[in-house]
């Protein structure tokens, strides 16, 4: 690649490029992608034919050369992965989250067990992995952040960018506190008496009964609590009965300091780009695999583990024909291989021109559906000996929702050998599965406003990450609170389900109407020297998008409220939804009013992609230069 120190005409030499550009003052260097191609020139209504143009002159270069146009070997001259292996460490340690352990086997026994992977492979057939695959082939074809990227592709449809900013920023508010209940359970772990086995602690209530105290193996009654219980939602979460979402409380400093923890982790992995990142996921992202074999092997040797084995995978046929199973299957599928979040388009845009991104998306994909189905053993082996410890159903020791892991996982723990030890692998295991999806959330982010503004952010990197991590943490404070758990229901229903969805369907829009199917493929073949198949151009433009609007429209029909929250507080809600939803729009109308002519020639413009970089790293001849 040519450096940028070597004067202009060297690097139009070594590198083939020779172009000319006009400059527009009114564009960020980031946010525009090719705008001139020698050989094409805009016809008539906006038509493109092409036309040979005459050589670039001497003169030309001299001009080009005391002008501000940079290159495109210049422009793509960016960071890259130091190997492919810290790349999809990367990707996987984003994709397989929490959610996978906890969320996945609890969705798949409550729709029909066995018969859930159905509608499950169905879903991830047709949507989530071809959208999966198209992120990443146009990151790594664009080699720009999720607000630039669309610039090009449709700039129309750029507030696409900002919309997945600030989805990223509402589930840092939320999602790193619960990493830091993980980092609570892990310190409280170093102890030879686990303190959620006993009720003779200062926060125990009267109403505490220990279930295997002196031989005791009968199930609490309504009106008792555990002491697994009282020690997450008193100790860990401060929950009193006259908690709200009207009445947080204070900042509980424990969680505070535990939550700091977890934010200078991020900082400390970051700061120093995709290089340092890369080899911290080499334990962030293998570690909860060694964990989760360990829990297996230990799991599935337990007396009454097949029980819950059974329950887990036991097929009720006749509940796929509820819609609600469908439903619950398609959001398992995009929220878990994460397309819409931008991290696809982040990191594979550190990647290698000529990488097999195809080959990177089927490998993510499998790697991340079968680590949700064999979570399920592990869960709910142990799950199978607790019912049968405790002689009641399965159903009944499986909660629904974080109290999965942090509750009946935590007791079932704690009733085996060397559970100190157990209990230490296990939380070890939940924090670096949602690290590693913090450090992607919050890298899209980064990327995303470097490659937006390169000459500032983009020289600064330290110092806007440690701003990002101090505005996510300070964000982060409402829900370490006394009534956290109440603020963190609030983003979880309201800031990212329908709102990533709906993103995800203008992606595969402005792809596939916009800048074009066929025009994808070929940029594609450019890369990996094969088109994709009719099956994925037909997924792109017709299948993913119209799944994804039986989605959402199906989960506004069947909206309920969330229990007990005041009008104010599901107001609030909405209002964090439109506040991304509503960047697409807002900055549409910004786009039609700052681009110059009629409206017809604005609705043309705004809508026609920029024209494809022609990377250098493949060796295509097409001279290209943008400002």
């Amino acid at each position: 690649m040519a450096s940028s120190n070597k004067p202009l005409e060297a690097q139009l030499s070594t590198s083939g490029l020779l172009a000319n550009a006009a400059t527009s003052p009114s564009e960020d260097v980031g946010d525009v992608g090719p705008q001139r191609v020698r050989g094409f020139q805009p016809v008539g209504g906006g038509e493109q034919t092409h036309r040979e143009q005459p050589p670039v002159t001497k003169a030309e270069l001299v001009q080009m050369e005391t002008g501000q146009v940079k290159t495109l070997s210049q422009a793509v001259d960016r960071e890259k992965w130091d190997s492919k292996l810290d790349f999809m460490l990367s990707v996987i340690g984003f994709a397989v989250d929490l959610g996978n352990v906890w969320r996945f086997p609890y969705i798949c026994y409550k729709n029909g067990g066995g018969a859930f992977l159905i509608p499950y492979a169905i879903m991830a057939v047709f949507g989530g992995i071809p959208l999966l695959y198209l992120e990443l082939a146009l990151g790594q074809y664009q080699r720009t952040g999720c607000i630039t990227v669309w610039n090009r592709i449709c700039p129309l449809l750029t507030g696409i960018g900002f919309a997945i900013c600030v989805v990223n920023m509402y589930v840092s508010f939320y999602y790193n506190t619960v990493i830091a209940w993980a980092v609570y359970y892990l310190f409280s772990s170093f102890t030879s008496v686990l303190p959620w086995t006993t009720c003779n602690n200062t926060w125990n209530t009267a109403d505490c009964m220990e279930p295997f105290q002196s031989g005791n193996t009968t199930t609490p009654s309504n009106e008792s609590s555990t002491p697994a219980s009282e020690f997450y939602e008193l100790k860990v979460l401060g929950l009193t009965t006259d908690r709200s979402i009207e009445d947080l409380g204070g900042v509980k400093w424990d969680l505070v300091l535990c939550l700091l923890a977890v934010y200078a982790i991020v900082f400390l992995s970051l700061w120093r780009g995709i290089k340092a990142s890369g080899k911290v996921v080499w334990v962030t992202a293998t570690l909860p695999y060694l964990c989760l074999t360990v829990l297996l092997v230990r799991g599935v040797t337990l007396e009454g583990a097949i029980h819950g084995i059974v329950y887990y995978l036991e097929p009720k046929w006749d509940l796929l024909l509820e819609p609600g199973v469908w439903m619950d299957a398609a959001v398992q599928v995009f929220f878990s291989l994460g397309p819409g979040f931008g991290v696809m388009l982040a990191l594979s845009s550190y990647n290698q021109f000529h990488n097999n991104c195809y080959r990177d998306a089927l490998v993510i994909s499998a790697t991340n559906c079968a680590t949700s189905f064999v979570s399920g053993f592990a869960i709910f082996s142990v799950l199978g000996y607790m019912a049968v410890r405790q002689q009641t159903p399965v159903e009944q020791v499986a909660p629904e929702g974080y109290g999965l892991v942090f509750v009946a996982y935590a007791e079932a723990l704690a009733t085996l050998p060397a559970p100190a030890v157990l209990s230490v692998v296990f939380f070890l295991m939940v924090i670096t599965l949602g690290l590693d999806s913090t450090f992607g959330g919050l890298e899209s982010i980064i990327t995303a406003w470097m490659d937006k503004f390169p000459h500032t952010i983009g020289k600064r990197r330290p110092l806007f990450v440690a701003v990002l991590v101090c505005c996510c943490f300070l964000g982060s404070l409402s829900t370490a609170t006394y009534g956290g758990q109440f603020v963190i229901q609030l983003y979880d229903a309201y800031a990212v389900s329908v709102t990533i969805l709906a993103i995800v369907a203008l992606e595969a829009v402005a792809v596939a109407w916009c800048y074009g199917v066929g025009a994808m493929g070929s940029d594609i073949k450019a890369m990996i020297g094969q088109k994709p198949g009719v099956f994925w151009m037909i997924c792109w433009q017709f299948l993913s998008p119209v799944a994804i609007c039986f989605i959402v429209i199906f989960a506004l029909v069947h909206y309920e409220p969330i229990p007990y929250y005041p009008t104010w507080a599901e107001c609030f809600g909405w209002l964090l939804t439109a506040s991304s939803v509503m960047c697409v729009p807002v900055y549409a109308v910004y786009k039609l009013i700052a681009t110059p002519g009629s409206i017809e020639q604005r609705l043309r413009a705004c809508f026609r992609p920029q024209e494809r970089p022609g990377n250098p790293e493949r060796g295509r001849k097409d001279p290209v230069a943008f400002v």
